[in-house]
């Protein structure tokens, strides 16, 4: 079975960013599609692709760029902080929410509270380099950690406060990958589109003693991060 046009032309245009380089603007659809003798739509497909893979980046009223590398992250216990200077990045929050709510029946599960407990959620939207990549949910148990609002700084690294601060001892986690579209909130925190696809992780975290710490869900943008694991036998 051949393969769709707009394939073949999108495997021939990441050649073409691969000399352009980084930081980059595409030339105008038309020019490449002329270039490469297929119709607009075809090209116009190809790149909607490479946008999607984060390949390309769209700017409204200036045009489409080359995008460069996406984060990578590990899919383990560490900090989001951390993970990101150590591959040369500047880590950044802003706080949307911080506010105790009731457990629901899922978070009390996960918790292991009483449905109906109260429970610290911290929403935060995770920058790297002054851009939005991810938006970040974290549910934590106030009778467990009944100071946390007053000793973390809402910007800082959560998981430095719990470890540093607060004498937590991290053990294990179980963690869910998926993709998902954002919805029109998330989107806009996010400075995407909704047709961007994203990865959500929704993760639970537990101590050495193998009591929950927090319940977490991350949102990322699919154009910007990617995740790696390491797998043993």
């Amino acid at each position: 079975m051949s393969e769709p046009l707009h394939f073949v032309v999108k495997t021939k245009l990441v050649d073409v960013l691969e000399r352009l380089g980084e930081g980059a603007a595409l030339p105008p659809e038309r020019v490449l599609a002329k270039e490469f003798g297929v119709s607009r739509w075809t090209m116009r497909q190809a790149i909607r692709e490479l946008i999607a893979d984060g390949r390309l980046r769209a700017r409204q009223g200036q045009g489409t760029f080359v995008a460069t590398p996406k984060l990578v992250q590990p899919l383990a216990l560490v900090s989001y902080t951390e993970a990101l200077r150590a591959q040369g990045h500047t880590p950044g929050r802003e706080v949307v929410a911080f506010e105790e709510v009731i457990a629901d029946v899922e978070l009390a599960e996960q918790l292991k509270v009483a449905e109906g407990d109260p429970v610290h959620r911290l929403e935060r939207v995770l920058f790297a380099d002054g851009q939005p990549i991810g938006l970040e949910t974290t549910h934590l148990s106030v009778a467990r950690f009944p100071t946390l609002r007053e000793v973390l700084e809402p910007t800082g690294s959560l998981y430095r406060c719990l470890t540093g601060r607060l004498g937590v001892r991290f053990g294990e986690g179980e963690e869910l990958v998926e993709t998902v579209i954002a919805t029109p909130r998330e989107a806009e925190l996010l400075k995407a589109t909704q047709s961007l696809p994203m990865l959500l992780l929704h993760r639970t975290s537990r101590d050495t003693d193998g009591r929950p710490i927090e319940a977490v869900r991350s949102l990322y943008r699919g154009d910007r991060v990617g995740f790696r694991a390491t797998l043993r036998p």
